[in-house]
């Protein structure tokens, strides 16, 4: 009875291992792939392991291969130098035994080994997962290019490149792989992924080129004639205009080349409009050659060529005469002050008015002499030469037109006399000829 129930339950076992071998034959084996990760992203190296029934999981580990002394040894990924988190177990203790690496580094590619240890065994697995590290590059297309091209932003890379990739110009978000380039796009570009931004391409230029604009012309220091003064022009251009290719302009008319023109000792001659001209071998909207502004360079002096005029020239005892001073300055003369000499020197000078016109309402001995103006503006002061005011008397005006009218009537009775011995003259030849005729 015993051996019969014995032979029952052995074949109840042969059976049940025939239907479910599974159950108490399991193979030990660790099965995962190779992968590729962008460096600064994170991935998650997937993994499944499989041992005999009856086998309960007390622990598991991953290890890296390390080059150390000339070969290669397995080190638990604990004792390798990482941040806290930087490689995390995702899986289980039954079935699944993926690895999380976050913050991929270049330091993380290499081999990667999964063991296990069991109530019954221990089990370490003898072919690695292989992880491989790469960057993103990013593309620009034409590197290049001139105001106004089409720029084509590309992002690659060696390992499955993701599609949801995000672009930044110098730290800002740029929202068109593809656009038209002004000149505020040149910068240098690069490529991330959503999410993780952090992992992100080397940044690649983008040159944008375009014609001179902002051109200006400027002035230093003030105008003041027999000075100095730097006129220089600047712009806006890429690439930079060179010295070469500004042109100054007075009043229409080329002066010279350069970005800096000096005039060593100012004129009033040298006043007028100036504006310069700037060109790089950029065209915009079909124009080559860029202008500035006009700029009015007005050089400033103080007043000289000063002169008197007297009205009326001549004058007699009692009457009146205006002395006006003029003269050439900028900004005008604002102060005039009048002065008569009563010996050779300046310290002799008597100052007898002020104002651009002198007038003298009845003129006496006590003011004949010399006279001279000052005139004066903010820059400075300069005297005329001096004139001689001189005063006629009377008697004396009329004597001289009596003398004047003696002499008109002699003039006047010597014509007549000349003229009427012509005549005789012209009469008795007549007279003659008339005689030969009648002989």
């Amino acid at each position: 009875m015993m051996m019969q129930v014995m032979l029952t339950m052995e074949r109840l076992i042969a059976i049940i291992l025939v239907i479910i071998p599974g159950l108490l034959s399991g193979d030990w084996k660790v099965t995962y792939e190779d992968h590729c990760a962008l460096n600064g992203t994170s991935v998650v190296i997937k993994c499944e392991y499989d041992y005999p029934w009856a086998n309960i999981v007390t622990s598991y580990s991953w290890s890296k291969s390390v080059y150390v002394a000339g070969e290669w040894k397995k080190f638990p990924l604990s004792q390798l130098a990482s941040p806290p988190g930087h490689f995390r177990y995702v899986g289980d203790s039954w079935a699944d035994c993926s690895l999380k690496v976050n913050d991929v580094q270049h330091t993380d590619e290499g081999e990667y080994f999964f063991s296990f240890v069991t109530t019954l065994n221990r089990w370490k697995s003898e072919t690695p997962a292989r992880l491989s590290v790469r960057e993103l590059t990013s593309v620009v297309q034409p590197s290049t290019v001139t105001e106004g091209d089409v720029v084509n932003l590309t992002c690659v890379s060696s390992c499955h490149t993701p599609i949801n990739i995000v672009w930044f110009r110098d730290g800002k978000r740029v929202p068109n792989p593809v656009f038209q380039a002004e000149r505020e796009d040149a910068g240098r570009y690069y490529c991330a992924v959503l999410g993780q931004e952090m992992s992100r391409s080397a940044s690649a230029a983008l040159n944008v080129q375009y014609a001179p604009s902002k051109v200006a012309l400027s002035m230093s220091p003030s105008a003041v004639k027999g000075s100095l003064v730097t006129l220089t022009c600047s712009s806006d251009a890429n690439p930079p205009v060179t010295q070469s290719g500004y042109s100054l302009y007075k009043d229409g008319h080329f002066i010279s080349s350069g970005q800096n023109h000096t005039i060593s000792d100012l004129q009033p001659s040298h006043s007028g409009l100036y504006y310069c001209q700037a060109w790089n071998n950029i065209s915009r909207g079909g124009i080559d050659l860029i202008n500035s502004t006009e700029v009015h360079l007005e050089v400033q002096y103080r007043p000289e060529n000063i002169s008197i005029s007297m009205d009326p020239p001549h004058v007699v005892e009692g009457s009146s005469v205006n002395l006006t001073c003029s003269s050439a300055a900028n900004p005008p003369a604002d102060n005039y002050t009048w002065y008569r000499s009563t010996g050779s020197s300046f310290s002799s000078l008597l100052q007898v008015g002020s104002g651009q016109v002198l007038s003298l309402p009845s003129v006496e001995a006590s003011n004949t002499g010399l006279y001279l103006c000052q005139a004066r503006n903010q820059l400075g002061e300069n005297n005329s030469t001096e004139v001689m005011l001189a005063m006629m008397e009377k008697d004396q005006g009329c004597q001289s037109r009596q003398i004047l009218a003696g002499i008109v009537v002699s003039v006047f009775v010597t014509l007549v006399l000349a003229l009427l011995l012509f005549w005789l003259k012209q009469r008795n030849r007549a007279k003659e000829k008339v005689q030969r005729w009648t002989e």
